[in-house]
């Protein structure tokens, strides 16, 4: 009978098991420390830089694990604190000392686990839990808008308590920021307004009637020296209907579309000449019932001042624009531009348009002779940014453009 190899030296193996006696082994390897093994204690062969007892660690300051005594190694760590996060780190070629290569958090409790192995390869295993000191700086995050249901053009907002300038310093800030939306959007982008706020928005206007939700898992993570995140309160937000009032200056109408359809044409009055209105895209702010307008708080005197009661006021900039009634320029609505800068209605259609709209619907303009909207400082500018432009306002996202590859892509964090 001919044998493979592997067949000769099994029936070897069979043959040497009998000629051993019941109990002995052969052929599979030696049964000293089978896989099979408890670990055993190693509390006396591993040490660790955090300090005993109740004492805390000082995040600054990197974990280090060591084996001592020259009898084996160590041969994986692993440091996760008590939000599940990880600590990376960097175990050395011999196995003799492992170090953290992140900073630690703040306030936080970890437990880390070290497996280990002598030098006949017995398995060892040890497990220290320790807490770090709380940060004595901290940097408090606040999203923004209220929470409430709002339009399709609302941008999220973080403000911040401390500006941040640095570029390392804000990557950290903003893969600690995530803003989720239900439907997923068209992408979506953190853009640093200054150093202390920072804006989200996606590609195109978020998906009607949905929600949005941001959160930050910021909290104890060290940010710059001596600087760390503070624990930050989450937002959630309902989407309305996708609401759009189109104004045409030249045409002097205003044309309002709910989720694509029209809904309603209203004759208006837009900015005369030396106060025409601002072109593009703006976001509504709020709504008044009534405004006292004094043209002296926005610099217009003399002939041109003004001292008015106005009703059904909807605002669209800081600076004083609003979509409101103009009972006094009924004749001219739809015919010709009287007013300083406001898009004026007869007070049925401002009523009816104030009673229609939410915040964070849109009001665009087109056709004025007037400036375009400012992206900042004055409302919520940002959608008349290109979204290229937009993008290179995020440390995370600055080289990326439409069509880039997956592996840039994968550099994204945050997400909608």
């Amino acid at each position: 009978m001919n044998h493979t190899p592997r067949s000769r030296t099994v029936l070897s193996c069979i043959l040497l098991v009998v000629s051993l006696g019941a109990g002995a082994t052969a052929c599979g390897g030696s049964d000293k420390h089978p896989l099979s093994a408890k670990p055993s204690d190693a509390t006396g062969k591993i040490a660790f830089s955090a300090p005993a007892g109740s004492a805390k660690a000082d995040p600054d300051k990197p974990l280090e694990v060591t084996s001592k005594g020259g009898d084996g190694r160590i041969t994986d760590v692993i440091a996760v604190d008590a939000t599940g996060h990880y600590l990376a780190g960097e175990l050395a070629a011999d196995g003799l000392r492992w170090h953290s290569t992140a900073p630690l958090a703040a306030g936080a409790r970890y437990t880390v686990k070290v497996a280990t192995e002598n030098k006949s390869g017995a398995p060892g295993a040890r497990t220290l839990t320790f807490d770090t000191r709380p940060a004595k700086k901290k940097l408090q995050v606040e999203f923004g808008p209220e929470e409430g249901e709002y339009g399709v053009g609302q941008p999220i907002t973080a403000t911040l308590s401390e500006p941040i300038k640095s570029k390392k310093a804000r990557d950290v800030v903003e893969r600690s920021l995530k803003v989720r939306s239900t439907p997923v959007a068209n992408g979506g982008a953190w853009h640093w307004v200054d150093d202390t706020e920072l804006h989200f928005r996606p590609k195109e206007y978020w998906p009607a009637h949905g929600s949005i939700t941001a959160t930050s898992n910021l909290e104890g993570v060290k940010i710059s020296d001596k600087l760390y995140g503070a624990a930050v309160k989450p937002l959630k937000l309902a989407v309305g209907s996708r609401l759009e009032a189109i104004v045409d200056a030249s045409a002097h109408y205003m044309t309002v579309y709910r989720d694509g359809e029209e809904i309603n044409s209203i004759p208006v009055t837009t900015g005369k000449p030396g106060f025409s209105t601002r072109n593009g895209i703006k976001v509504v702010l709020g709504k008044q019932q009534f405004v006292q307008m004094n043209g002296s708080t926005v610099g217009i005197g003399g002939s041109e001042g003004y001292n008015l009661p106005v009703y059904w006021a909807t605002r669209v900039t800081w600076s004083g624009e609003y979509v409101h009634a103009a009972p006094w320029s009924v004749g001219s609505q739809g015919v010709a531009n009287v007013s300083h800068g406001c898009v004026g209605m007869s007070t049925g259609n401002a009523a009816w348009f104030f009673e229609t709209v939410t915040p964070g619907d849109i009001v665009q303009v087109v056709n004025s002779a007037g400036d375009y909207m400012e992206d900042f400082g004055n409302g919520f500018g940002d959608w008349n940014m290109e979204w290229d432009d937009w993008r290179k306002g995020s440390v995370l996202q600055a080289g990326i453009r439409d069509g880039s590859s997956p592996a840039d892509a994968a550099r994204l964090r945050p997400s909608v």
